[in-house]
This record gives C-alpha cells, structure tokens and sequence, in this order.
C-alpha cells in the first residue's frame, strides 16, 4: 500500500513538472520575431512602434498604427479595445517633443447641432486625456470637434452612425 502510494504520488509530481515546462523561450522568440530586438510590447500583445523614422507615413504618422477611435451612442469613454491603439501612437508621440497632433471628435447626425459638437469635444478630451495618461506632453496635443458635420459614412443607419461616432488623432 505505501509503494503504491509513492509511486502515484511520483507520477503526479512528474506529470506537474512535465506540464509546467515549455519549450518555448519567449524572450528569444520576441526577440526573432522582431528581427533580433526585444520590444518590451512583445509579451503584451501590443505592436511594437518603429521610433526611428523608418516607419512614418506621408502625414507624419506612424505606418500601420489605427488612427481612429471609436465610440459607443451618446458616450465619450474611450473603450478597452482601442486602449492598444492609443498607447501606440501615445509611444510614437513621444518619442519626439517636436510631434503635434490633433484630436478631431465627431458624432453620428441624430441629436442637435450645439449638443453634437459639445459631444464631440468630450470624445476629442477623451482620447487626449489618455494621451497625457501615457505620457505624451499636453502642449502636443490639441482637441477639437466636429461634431456631425464631416460625418465618414452617408447614411442614416446603424452601421454609418457608429463609423461617424469617432475622435481621429490627426498629425500635423
């Protein structure tokens, strides 16, 4: 009976440290992946953002970085599945003092004109606060609004409202 016991209780320290262990080194896997530099985003899931100019878009922007943040009906909170998308160009604008942008907020055509440009101007000072959250120097950053008038979708539906309800952070 004590043999069987120790064997089982082998087997199952064994099996612990067996399922424990990987072959997979993540550091020189980051590392590869990233043509031999370890971007400290790697783990995170996050894109790494090339700050040595390589990888700026005509515009001044980041290539390959979303520039638009979305928003839900009649809100201004910035949502967790754009968080990525705002620490990246929060990085890229850091990363040189010289760099300014601006933050456009827009709204979808229901509601009036005054509340639909004091809406987007919320959802414009959203996406700055986040900047500065990261980082990003306030003096880099400045919030305006459009509110409905320069909507990115025709229509009066759903699917063109919410591509209309937005702050587009703009280099300049």
């Amino acid at each position: 009976m004590i043999t069987f016991k120790r064997v089982s209780i082998a087997l199952s320290v064994a099996a612990l440290l067996a399922g424990c262990s990987s072959g997979v080194k993540l550091d020189e896997n980051s590392a590869a992946a990233n043509g031999g530099a370890n971007t400290s985003g790697a783990a995170s899931g996050v894109a790494g953002v090339d700050l040595t100019g390589s990888q700026i878009d005509a515009d001044g922007g980041p290539k390959g970085v979303g520039r638009v943040v979305y928003f839900d009906f009649d809100s201004f909170v910035v949502k967790p599945d754009a968080q990525g998308l705002v620490d990246a160009n929060a990085r890229f604008i850091k990363a040189d003092a010289s760099r300014k942008v601006t933050i456009e907020g827009h709204t979808d055509e229901r509601g009036g004109r005054e509340y639909n440009l004091a809406l987007g101007q919320k959802r414009a000072e959203a996406v700055r606060r986040s900047l500065t959250l990261l980082g990003v120097s306030d003096n880099q950053v400045e919030a305006v609004s459009f509110g409905e008038e320069k909507p990115a979708a025709a229509g009066s539906n759903e699917s063109a409202y919410s591509q209309n309800r937005r702050a587009e952070i703009s280099y300049r």
